[in-house]
């Protein structure tokens, strides 16, 4: 695009984008071209001397007196539109264009535009001193250095004509005052908003409409001034923005005066959710009390349910729709996806001493070995091993194939079984009849209180045969 659609030379305050630039019939539609001062100052100036400006170029208009520099920010058929927008008259005799701007033009620009900061603190000194209740925002001297714009702020109406005559002789220029409110101040100065953004009123907002708290009580906004304020103390213009969206939208939903009977309570509109259709009512109509949110749809059939006299057992509705349960399932088709892999599975080692037949069924209460832990069935000469190392069933009874790290868990296994044979070793039972007579022939010991000797049972003793314990 260039210099004409959208031009980098050209300030960014109220930047418009000359959509119509590649058109052939619209750049030579008007001789009407749109320029822009210092800040959001524009004008629209003829071009009675068809000379060909581009967007971006600098120029030298028609000013009174003398002459101003600025920048031709829009040409062609978008002018007009832009003019019949901002509501200027064509009927008068409009300012020309005199030439595009010299460097002579230029260096008187950047001289006057040099003295534009403190020519504005002087003033508002001698502002202050005479007692004027009023600010001075900015000031803006013309092209040639002949005239000076000052804009200021003020409540009430001011008074300033001793002040024009005391800065014509402190300036010695021509002295015009403009009154501005606090958003056209925030416009001209710049500055990026909470949005992240740069200000709209600097960047594309020409007029300003009058915003009312209402608008954030319709978007349940809270009611903050600090958060509701822009940088000129005023109501954010954004408020204005979707506050249409949002009373469309309240439309479709319950009145908020309305108050939900039920057999319980009565519930009092809390707040809305207008973008999820769901309203919290309290019970209580100055606080949050047992706050309990339902659907837009739910609110109406209580409402109609109240108009024909009756009252639901409960706000919420009688059967909840419950979210659909999520399957945990194999997406294959509930099947492993390791289901054909050969898993070998690892044999657990059995200890190798286990207290099996702690009697052997012999009742005299010998010590049993490592020839216990083995089977009765099995043959005397795999006992013999078992008794030896252990029951070692990776030998397989065949000691003579191990080699040598097999005989060295052996004897370590030897060691293991001794030590638990120890530990397992139980105490020997008395004996039958005679060991108990014998007992009381011992001397009585007078420390201890004796007690009495139960006699055994001579059923178990006498008729039961003695058998040998096997080898």
């Amino acid at each position: 695009m260039g210099c004409k659609g959208c031009s980098k030379r050209q300030n960014n305050k109220l930047n418009t984008y000359d959509w119509l630039c590649d058109v052939p019939d619209a750049e030579g539609s008007t001789d009407f071209v749109e320029v822009q001062f210092k800040n959001t100052r524009k004008g629209y100036y003829l071009n009675s001397a068809k000379i060909p400006l581009e967007k971006g170029d600098i120029v030298a208009v028609e000013a009174s007196p003398g002459h101003d520099i600025g920048t031709v920010s829009l040409t062609g058929k978008l002018v007009l539109l832009q003019m019949k927008k901002n509501n200027v008259r064509t009927e008068a005799e409009p300012k020309r264009i005199y030439r595009k701007a010299k460097p002579t033009d230029i260096e008187k620009y950047e001289e006057a535009k040099a003295k534009e900061h403190a020519t504005m603190i002087r003033s508002r000194q001698i502002a202050a001193d005479l007692g004027l209740n009023m600010k001075i925002g900015d000031v803006e001297y013309q092209g040639d250095g002949n005239k000076a714009i000052f804009y200021y702020i003020a409540d009430e109406r001011v008074d300033f004509r001793q002040l024009i005559k005391v800065l014509a002789e402190a300036f010695r220029v021509r002295i015009e005052m403009k009154q501005i409110g606090a958003r056209q101040e925030a416009g001209r100065i710049g500055g990026i908003g909470p949005c992240g953004r740069e200000l709209c009123c600097s960047s594309w907002m020409t007029s300003f409409v009058s915003v009312a708290t209402g608008a954030a009580r319709y978007q349940d906004i809270s009611m903050n001034p600090q958060k509701l304020a822009g940088q000129c103390a005023k109501l954010k213009c954004c408020i204005n923005y979707e506050v249409d969206t949002y009373v469309e939208a309240q439309k479709r939903l319950p009145s908020r005066e309305i108050v939900l009977e039920t057999k319980d309570n009565n519930y009092y509109h809390f707040k809305t959710d207008i973008f999820k259709r769901e309203i919290t009512y309290s019970t209580d109509k100055s606080f949050a009390a047992n706050l309990i949110t339902i659907p837009a749809s739910r609110a109406f059939d209580v409402i109609n349910m109240n108009k024909k006299g009756m009252k639901p057992i409960s706000l919420e509705a009688d059967t909840k729709p419950q979210p659909p349960k999520r399957d945990a399932q194999d997406i294959l088709g509930q099947e492993s996806v390791t289901r054909f892999d050969s898993v070998k599975k690892k044999k657990k080692k059995r200890p190798a001493n286990k207290n099996n037949g702690e009697n052997n069924g012999n009742g005299n209460g010998a010590n049993t070995t490592a020839a216990a832990v083995t089977n009765t069935d099995t043959p005397a000469s795999e006992n013999k091993n078992n008794g030896a190392g252990g029951n070692n069933r990776r030998n397989g009874g065949n000691n003579r194939n191990n080699n040598r790290e097999n005989n060295r868990e052996n004897r370590e296994n030897n060691r293991e079984n001794r030590e638990n044979n120890r530990n397992n070793r139980p105490k020997q039972r008395p004996r039958a009849n005679n060991d108990k007579q014998s007992n009381n022939n011992k001397p009585a010991n007078n420390d201890k209180p004796q007690q009495p000797i139960k006699q055994a049972r001579p059923d178990k003793t006498e008729n039961k045969p003695e058998t040998k314990p096997e080898a």
